[in-house]
């Protein structure tokens, strides 16, 4: 009897970390989603154009203004969202396309590096001189309720969050690898001139993933915004982490986006629990710089260059 009752008191002293563990390692999983997303607008980027997007986590932020404005003229959450990803589309695709990287193309890599460390800088001044340099509240995207499984404890914020972000991804992916448009787009993405050979229409192609990129980015705001607020500089340190994450994974594989956001997220969600949450915002630079010291080329990534 003494021996049962040590062993059950031995179990129910385990359990409680383990518990502890996975409800951090799912919380984790969520916030890596919205890496991955986010992640997965830079590898398409530079699949397609060899752009390195630097104001990646501002064209986030700017959705998630659109629809606080938008809301406050009286909208619904979910209409506002669909006019924000249309409005994206056209700023965050065509624009910028359109008015940065098509006429910095030409003069190579760094010019557009540059000019997207501007564009951040400026959109985030923009942001808080033109609207407001306060936290915007933000609507609850998914119910505020606690899932209890098997004494593991979840918040349907984070179920939906990583539920909806997956989607959107393997959407993404399936659209790349199932149709015509996503294949000639891949094409684009591995050879410009013989892409343009095959009758491929190389320019509108590129356009295709811009406009990608800003639908992702639209997704991501409106998954972060309610736990985050909106903020002027809410994109300054998620676009760090979904670029780190980006290499992580191989910034010349799509689904290494997806390995590196959820990476990053389940890493720094443990370190903050179980280290400090002072060393949660360095987690993403330490596996990156380890990771880029054994395997330069990313988790997933190739060593093969890219052909124009």
């Amino acid at each position: 009897m003494h021996a049962a009752f040590q062993v059950h008191a031995l179990f129910v002293f385990e359990a409680h970390p383990m518990t502890d563990f996975l409800q951090l390692f799912f919380s984790g999983l969520a916030t890596g989603s919205i890496y991955a997303l986010v992640a997965l607008g830079f590898t398409l980027l530079w699949q397609a154009s060899g752009t390195i997007n630097f104001a990646q986590g501002e064209f986030v932020m700017l959705p998630a203004f659109m629809m606080v404005m938008l809301l406050g003229s009286g909208l619904s959450l979910y209409f506002a969202f669909a006019l924000s990803i249309v409005l994206s589309v056209v700023i965050l695709g065509w624009v910028f396309k359109r008015g940065l990287v098509d006429p910095l193309f030409k003069y190579g890599m760094m010019p557009i590096v540059v000019a997207t460390i501007g564009l951040s800088i400026a959109m985030r001044n923009g942001v808080r001189a033109g609207y407001s340099a306060e936290p915007q509240p933000f609507p609850q995207v998914f119910p505020d309720v606690i899932l209890d499984v098997m004494g593991v404890t979840f918040s349907a914020g984070d179920v939906g969050t990583f539920v909806l972000a997956m989607v959107m991804v393997l959407v993404t992916q399936a659209f790349l690898n199932k149709t015509v448009t996503g294949r000639a787009m891949q094409a684009v993405a591995q050879n410009t001139e013989s892409a343009s050979v095959l009758g491929i229409n190389v320019p509108r192609m590129i356009f295709y993933t811009f406009a990608i990129n800003a639908i992702l980015a639209a997704a991501a705001a409106l998954l972060v915004t309610p736990t985050y607020l909106a903020k002027f500089d809410m994109g300054e340190g998620l676009g760090n982490k979904a670029f780190f994450a980006a290499i992580i994974g191989g910034f010349n594989n799509s689904r290494g986006a997806l390995v590196g956001g959820l990476l990053v997220g389940v890493c720094e969600n443990l370190a903050a629990a179980y280290i400090s949450p002072a060393y949660k915002d360095a987690v993403a630079l330490i596996i990156f710089m380890v990771v880029i010291l054994f395997k330069p080329q990313g988790l997933l990534g190739t060593k093969e260059e890219r052909k124009v």
